[in-house]
């Protein structure tokens, strides 16, 4: 390989002023209830997250997301909203918000926070009020109710199923009745595509439109830098609200732009009006939409100039370790961002998946499509697992675009996968009935420092005793993988991700841009990626069954584990290890 002088730090930070700050954000996600508990109640809240904003600077991320922390039951762990215009006070309050967001800004950490316009809770002001409403009313037309199928409509209105298990629509008891619904017997029933406690709206109501537009104008004059738009493809429905039954995957876009309620084309113009909110500001605000396409074209559409800024690309999230199926996920993404000038967002794992420790730690036969039921009942090493992670971790963060990155995956945390039964507390459990745990075990509190739990996770300012165990159980296994242990240790995974979120600041090479494939003809790279990104660097990652030859002449920048020495005094990369190197 011939080298080329790295780039001058003033060079690097001309490069990144002229390009916005969202095309090659790294964001690290906070789920906060799990993040950091500052008054020692069990619970992760504000407080605790402003002690260990300094973690994240030091972790080298651009910009932190806040899954959400609005008044909420918690039916759904904080996505059925009861208020968009305050904090949970489980988590604390809207002054200590506003503080939290301009601490983070002082350490160079933009804001992202998570909106939730599918559905809200049924204890907001807006679905009580539809409650205590007659059919057809103001207040009912803002959600999606409709009468039941059968003689005495003791039908559901379709066959819709939620999302976590079960139907889709529960019938309510009339307060207010008229001839067709007498008051006090069964009436209408409401759409709710998850938990029951999280009814759908409906956004061919202008009301709906309104309040959203209004909502995010509160946050983002208050310093927010963006949004997170849960469930981005599947705010709007089919007008005749047919049945799935044709459908071999209900819950799974088809590509075609009409499933009855998910990734329908009308869906864009909502996220052309809120561009136009975003626009206005003097420094723009941005979004990242959550969603699932299961097509890179389709996903394209809601990165067009006038829509969404970033989608997260769950394809890459559920790929097998195998080299032809990531490189195809790549070559497909990158082509499809391209046709409309956007730039993708890498992730690995959030709240809703499997880490990624756990996923690479079984045989990668098939997709990693996330929930317990890909993993149950097939064997782990999560050894081999949090080397693969590692790897996967250096090409993310290689690969051109943006990143982001879920609490603990810096740790090298895997999924516990043996929480007790009476702990579990995701909607997917009930809701199942029992057959599918849930999410619950990428949740787990995280830990911070200490031999056993709480893993400092519970730190009151005052250094009192806290008063109540993590919400969910923190497994003993977790000593040893503790923030306080890994820090300074450089073979740790979190001085892994610091090294690499630091080259990726100073060389010019990563962030936005494009990159090529390196080729062999003879067949040694086979299983294989490796691509080179100008200017003058390469990252191999090395998917195959035996170690692979680095060029001669190779710098190597950093490495996922440890290289070999090779016969002729140049260096192997070895299986399930990636590379960067200066060219």
């Amino acid at each position: 390989m011939t080298l080329t002088a790295p780039a001058t730090g003033a060079q690097r930070a001309a490069s990144r002023l002229a390009t916005p700050w969202w095309r090659e954000a790294v964001v690290y996600q906070v789920y906060i209830r799990s993040f950091a508990d500052g008054d020692g109640d069990g619970t992760g809240d504000v407080t605790g997250l402003r002690a260990r904003l300094p973690h994240l600077a030091s972790l080298g991320v651009d910009a932190i997301w806040i899954n959400p922390w609005y008044p909420s039951p918690l039916a759904d762990s904080g996505y059925d909203v009861a208020d968009y215009r305050a904090v949970e006070p489980l988590f604390g309050d809207l002054e200590q918000a506003t503080a939290m967001i301009a601490e983070a800004h002082g350490l160079g950490l933009r804001v992202i926070l998570d909106v939730v316009p599918n559905h809200l809770s049924d204890e907001h002001a807006w679905f009580q009020a539809a409650l205590a409403s007659a059919p057809g009313s103001p207040e009912r037309a803002r959600f999606i109710f409709r009468d039941g199928r059968g003689e005495t409509g003791e039908l559901p209105p379709n066959d819709w199923t939620s999302h976590f298990g079960g139907p889709a629509w529960t019938r309510v008891v009339e307060a207010v009745g008229d001839d067709a619904h007498p008051a006090g017997q069964p009436g209408q029933w409401y759409l709710h595509l998850f938990n029951t406690k999280q009814p759908d709206v409906d956004w061919t109501s202008e009301d709906v439109r309104a309040e959203y537009d209004d909502v995010l104008r509160f946050w983002f004059d208050r310093g927010v830098d963006g949004f997170r738009i849960d469930v981005a493809h599947g705010l709007t429905k089919h007008a005749d609200l047919p049945d799935t039954g044709v459908l071999e995957n209900p819950h799974r876009p088809f590509g075609a732009g009409d499933h009855p309620f998910l990734d329908r084309d009308d869906v864009h113009e909502v996220y052309r009006r809120w561009r136009a909110i975003a626009d206005s500001y003097d420094d723009p605000r941005v979004f990242v939409a959550e969603a699932w396409t299961g097509d890179p074209v389709r996903l394209g559409l809601y990165l067009r100039p006038d829509e969404l800024h970033t989608a997260f690309n769950f394809d890459f999230l559920v790929s097998a370790w195998r080299e032809p199926e990531l490189r195809d996920v790549i070559d497909r993404t990158l082509a499809a961002h391209r046709a409309v000038g956007a730039p993708p967002t890498w992730v690995l794992s959030n709240h809703d998946v499997y880490r990624e420790v756990s996923r690479y730690a079984r045989e990668q036969d098939r997709p990693q499509l996330g929930g317990e039921e890909d993993f149950a009942g097939r064997p782990a090493d999560l050894e081999l697992g949090l080397r693969r992670a590692r790897a996967a971790a250096l090409l993310m963060l290689a690969l051109p675009g943006g990143a982001y990155v879920y609490q603990g995956a810096e740790l090298g945390l895997p999924e516990v996968e043996d929480l007790p039964e009476e702990s579990l507390q995701d909607p997917v459990w009930f809701q199942s009935g029992g057959e599918r745990r849930g999410r619950d075990g990428c949740r787990v509190p995280l830990p911070w420092s200490g031999a056993e739990a709480p893993f400092g996770f519970s730190e009151r300012a005052d250094g009192a005793a806290p008063t109540g165990a993590p919400w969910l159980p923190q497994p003993a296994s977790f000593a040893g993988l503790t923030a306080a242990d890994q820090d300074g240790d450089p073979t740790s995974t979190l001085e892994l991700y610091r090294s690499a979120l630091s080259l990726r600041r100073s060389l010019e090479a990563l962030g936005d841009g494009a990159m090529a494939w390196v080729e062999s003809a003879d067949g040694s790279l086979d299983g294989v990626l490796a691509f080179t990104r100008d200017p003058g660097f390469a990252c191999w990652v090395n998917l195959s069954e035996r170690p692979v030859t680095l060029p001669c002449g190779a710098e190597v920048l950093l490495a996922s584990d440890d290289l070999e020495d090779a016969a002729d005094g140049g260096l192997l990369l070895p299986v399930d290890t990636a590379v960067w190197v200066r060219r």
